[in-house]
């Protein structure tokens, strides 16, 4: 079933790793850097194939993270002040699947960059795989080990 799943994601140009059962895909979504600096967010789908129940359970994650030397003051953006300093935030979706697009705007170093990133075409990928091979599939918030 893992195959399947990793061909319909092919495109995504993510990585896939097994941790303890549980298959993890990630890729980033939209990445900055400047002058020593860098800001990335990565998008995290996290699945449990159970063969013999015939039965996926699916989560999805962002994780942002930036890193360097902020532009001097404090950059309330990359929520650093001046000097090295590092960030790393994780967003989930507690209990219920994202809906839609997600858009960023940021000013570091004056300039905006935007993204669009839509959920539910990764998680529909998953979703119409499995139940193509039999299996049910469940939005569920999977532990992180």
């Amino acid at each position: 079933m893992i195959e399947q799943i990793q061909k319909a994601l092919e495109n995504y140009g993510g990585t896939w790793k097994n941790k303890k059962g549980i298959f993890e895909f990630s890729t980033t979504i939209a990445e900055r850097k400047g002058f020593l600096s860098t800001k990335k967010l990565t998008y995290q789908a996290r699945l449990n194939i159970d063969n013999q129940a015939k039965q996926i359970k699916f989560s999805e994650m962002l994780i942002e993270a930036g890193s360097g030397l902020s532009s001097g003051g404090f950059d309330s953006d990359m929520g650093m002040s001046p000097g090295f300093g590092f960030k790393a935030e994780t967003y989930n979706t507690m209990g219920g699947d994202r809906k839609g697009s997600i858009e960023e705007q940021s000013n570091l170093f004056g300039k905006k960059f935007e993204y669009k990133f839509d959920y539910r075409e990764i998680r529909s990928k998953v979703e119409q795989t499995a139940k193509d091979d039999g299996y049910a599939f469940e939005y569920k918030i999977l532990p992180v080990k």
